[in-house]
C-alpha cells in the first residue's frame, strides 16, 4: 500500500508512538488523519481531524464511526497501557485486557466494514512481549499475547476479503510508558517510520526498531509462523467476518 492520498485512523494519537504516527502520516502526504484521543492533540494541520476516542468506551467508538463517515483506508490500533504489576491484583489484569485487547478488538470490529469497502489495512501495534513476557509487566504481556493471536486469526479470516492485517512487534520505545526503565530504546519517530515502511512493503509482521529487527528473520522462518500459515489453510474461502 502506498500511503500517499489515503485516509488513516490512529488511536492513542496524542503522545508517544501515536503522535509520531500522525506526523509521519502527514509527512507521507495522506489525505486525512483521524487522531483518536481521550483529549486533544497539538498538531496544527487541516488534514488532522481530532476524534474523541476512549477504546474502552462503546459509545465513543460508535461516535467515532459516525465522525469518520464512510471512507477509511487504514486503522492503526495504537492505544495501550503497560502497568507494572505482579499478577496479584486481578483488576490490573482486567484493565490491561480492556485496553490492549478488547479495545483493539472493538475498534477493529467497528471500522472493518469501511476497510472492506476500501480494500484497506488493519495495523495492530503489538510488542515483543507478546512472544516472551517481561515479568515486571506481566499483565501487559498477557494482553499483547492475546492481541497477537487475534491479529493472526483476523489475518486468516480476512484473507479473502481484501483487507490486509499487520502485526507490529515493538521493542522498547522512548515514551512515557517506559519512563524509569533504563535500557536502550528506539525513538517514537524511528518506530513510526518503520511501521509505515512495513505497511508500504506489505509486511505481515512488522519489526520497526533495532531490537525487534534482530529477531525478524527467526520469527518469519520459525515454527510459530509455519503453524500460523498451516492453520490459515483451514479457513474456508467463503468465511465472512462481521459483514456490514
Amino acid at each position: 500500500m502506498n500511503i500517499t492520498g489515503k485516509t488513516v485512523l490512529i488511536t492513542g494519537a496524542n503522545r508517544g508512538i501515536g503522535h509520531a504516527l500522525v506526523l509521519e502520516a502527514l509527512r507521507r502526504e495522506v489525505t486525512r488523519v483521524y487522531a483518536g484521543t481521550r483529549g486533544g492533540i497539538d498538531v496544527s494541520d487541516d488534514r488532522v481531524v481530532p476524534v474523541v476516542l476512549d477504546v474502552t468506551d462503546d459509545a465513543q467508538i460508535e461516535q467515532a464511526v459516525r465522525r469518520v463517515g464512510g471512507s477509511l483506508d487504514v486503522v492503526i490500533n495504537n492505544s495501550g497501557i503497560a502497568p507494572y504489576d505482579d499478577l496479584s491484583n486481578p483488576d490490573v489484569i482486567k484493565q490491561a485486557l480492556a485496553v490492549n485487547f478488547f479495545g483493539m478488538y472493538k475498534v477493529s470490529r467497528a471500522f472493518l466494514p469501511m476497510l472492506k469497502r476500501a480494500r484497506g489495512a488493519l495495523v495492530n501495534n503489538l510488542s515483543l512481549m507478546a512472544l516472551a513476557p517481561l515479568p515486571l509487566t506481566p499483565s501487559y504481556a498477557i494482553s499483547k499475547a492475546a492481541a497477537l493471536s487475534m491479529t493472526q486469526s483476523l489475518r486468516a479470516l480476512l484473507a479473502g476479503q481484501n483487507v490486509s492485517v499487520h502485526g507490529v512487534f515493538l521493542g522498547p520505545v522512548d515514551t512515557d510508558m517506559t519512563r524509569g526503565f533504563e535500557i536502550p530504546k528506539a525513538s517514537p519517530e524511528c518506530v513510526a517510520q518503520g511501521i509505515f515502511d512495513g505497511l508500504e512493503n506489505d509486511e505481515e509482521d512488522i519489526f520497526p526498531d533495532a531490537m525487534s529487527r534482530s529477531i525478524a528473520d527467526a520469527w518469519r522462518n520459525g515454527v510459530a509462523k509455519q503453524f500460523e500459515r498451516q492453520y490459515a489453510g483451514f479457513v474456508p474461502a467463503s468465511a465472512a467476518v462481521w459483514s456490514a
